[in-house]
């Protein structure tokens, strides 16, 4: 069984008004136990934030970002830089969505700068990276997730690649109802893990956290727990709900 401490997070993505979110992020702060040793990360949008901290505040839940920029402040219209994030309360940020990568252009070597500049600030980010569909059939999984892990850590200290959090995300499998089996989503992070220790050391690739993110449900949460490298969920619509959000969360704390 690995020491790993597992980490679900909930991406609520560009959904709920601010009395939601803030019912949403109390009935999950109260229910927190619930999650048993897992830890709890909530990912609000950014505008929401602020009542999502009030909300959550002396409970364990921790509070994300969705995204950041990687400067610190300056004349970019309508981006939220890593200390902005710090400010509120953030832990955590969420770097490198593939809804990031396919709708805004955002390239591996974005997210390595964006990763850099939230790790600078004190934020933990979660790193995402998967394969599309067509890349799947063409038996280019293995490829593209291997150079995504390479172009988005490129650069990092190990002690800092060590401490932050990937997110295995096959693009197929997102919001669509799919999900890759167990069997698969393992394989993927077992190979995650091993490009990791050939970038950084086998200690360090030991330490590191991988989540699976792509239609995590309570109801296949518990298979995908039992996974050896499987160390957690980003989770998507599910987060919306507490009930399912914090069964998939029971089922990793476990």
């Amino acid at each position: 069984m690995s020491s790993r401490r597992k980490i679900v997070a909930g991406n609520w993505k560009m959904n709920l008004d601010r009395a939601q979110a803030r019912s949403l992020a109390e009935a999950v702060a109260k229910r927190s136990p619930e999650a048993g040793t897992a830890d709890l990360v909530l990912c609000p949008p950014a505008v929401y934030l602020d009542a999502v901290a009030t909300a959550v505040a002396d409970s364990p839940v921790a509070l994300g970002g969705q995204t950041v920029h990687d400067k610190t402040n300056g004349a970019f219209t309508g981006e939220v830089a890593p200390p902005m994030l710090v400010d509120l309360g953030c832990r955590y940020v969420i770097v490198g969505h593939s809804e990031r990568r396919t709708l805004f252009g955002e390239t591996d070597a974005i997210v390595n700068a964006k990763a850099k500049a939230a790790l600078a600030a004190g934020l933990t980010p979660i790193v995402c990276v998967g394969e599309t569909l067509e890349e799947r059939e063409a038996g280019r999984t293995g490829d593209v997730v291997t150079a995504q892990v390479r172009g988005s850590l490129a650069g990092l200290p190990p002690a800092d690649v060590a401490g932050l959090v990937i997110a295995y995300e096959p693009v197929w499998a997102i919001g669509t109802g799919r999900v890759a089996t167990p069997q698969q989503a393992q394989e993927v992070h077992e190979l995650i893990r091993r490009v990791v220790g050939a970038v950084t050391s086998p200690d360090v690739a030991g330490r590191v956290r991988i989540q699976y993110g792509g239609s995590v449900k309570p109801d296949n949460a518990a298979d995908l727990a039992a996974q050896p490298d499987i160390d957690g969920a980003l989770v998507g619509g599910a987060s919306l709900k507490a009930d399912d959000f914090l069964g998939i969360a029971a089922a990793f704390g476990r």
